[in-house]
């Protein structure tokens, strides 16, 4: 589920959370930053509970509807599309992940009922239910992916809701989203029931890189920061303590400590967090920095890379 970029974001919120320090018991930001990485799993299957409980309110509107003498015979069709949709039935008849949402507690939608209505009265209005055409599962796949994208994901209620829930669930939302979509893009009709329950990690070496990220950052960072020092003619004490200053001793860390990861590699990976989690001029800042110090290493024959790489 996750990947490298995923897990250096986690590190990165750790680092930033906690601004540690090398003489710093590392337990604890380790634990922190595991927990934190395992709770984007609970995100991830509580909003696969929401799309249970969104399904289970179009069966009880249909039920509703054909109760209706006046209602139109479109309005029915729709309903029943949406009530029969081949996709929503994969997530709600999956035996295996609707156990694991129950045992591990994330099926609150029956208690937080205000907002699954909130979002299926905002699915009934949309041009995306006044068009959908079910009887087919393509269709009805991308029925799912285009209210999920549209209305429920961008949704400033659920954001909000969410950001209570749960501490460090808003950090996750465009992580899990972007898993998410990626997931059901790849589900099909006759896919097995672990098809919804991918494993977080890719295997165990991934793991181990976000605690070995984690700690040789923090273990080394008056060094990084020396190192950043050396490059900026005017230092800019504000901008190296916000979140430029972590990206930055994070790639410097890879380029130092992790000798089967290309620099082009790690470069480019910062580049692209700096875009999204930073300031609209941090990613230049960072590239012209991370520039020179790697042509420096270069020069000199420092840190050289091994391995075919990772990511």
């Amino acid at each position: 589920m996750l990947n490298r970029r995923h897990i250096r974001i986690k590190v990165m919120q750790s680092l930033y959370a906690f601004n540690g320090t090398e003489s710093d018991d590392l337990t604890k930001d380790e634990k922190f930053l595991l927990h934190s990485i395992d709770s984007m799993y609970d995100l991830y299957l509580s909003i696969l509970a929401l799309l249970t409980a969104i399904h289970k309110k179009s069966k009880d509107y249909h039920k509703k509807l054909q109760n209706i003498h006046l209602a139109t015979e479109d309005g029915v069709e729709n309903s029943s599309n949406f009530a029969n949709n081949q996709f929503l039935e994969l997530i709600s008849g999956n035996t295996l992940l609707q156990q694991t949402i129950t045992k591990k507690k994330l099926d609150f939608w029956d208690l937080d009922s205000e907002y699954v209505d909130i979002l299926f009265k905002l699915i009934l209005k949309s041009k995306i239910y006044s068009e959908y055409s079910g009887n087919d599962f393509n269709n009805d796949k991308q029925f799912v992916l285009d209210i999920y994208s549209e209305i429920i994901a961008p949704n400033d209620k659920l954001y909000d809701y969410f950001e209570d829930k749960r501490l460090t669930w808003v950090d996750d939302l465009p992580v899990v989203n972007t898993s998410l979509i990626k997931i059901f893009r790849k589900l099909k009709l006759n896919a097995s029931e672990t098809a919804l329950l991918p494993e977080l990690y890719k295997d165990m070496d991934d793991k181990k890189f976000a605690t070995d990220l984690l700690r040789k950052t923090l273990l080394n960072t008056s060094s990084f920061s020396e190192e950043i020092a050396k490059k900026t003619t005017n230092w800019d004490s504000e901008r190296l303590a916000s979140l430029d200053g972590v990206l930055l001793k994070m790639a410097i860390c890879e380029f130092q400590k992790f000798p089967s990861i290309p620099q082009k590699v790690t470069i480019n990976e910062y580049l692209e967090i700096a875009k999204e989690y930073s300031t609209p001029k941090s990613s230049l800042f960072i590239n012209g920095i991370l520039d020179k110090i790697v042509k420096e290493y270069q020069t000199n024959n420092l840190h050289p890379k091994s391995g075919r790489g990772l990511r």
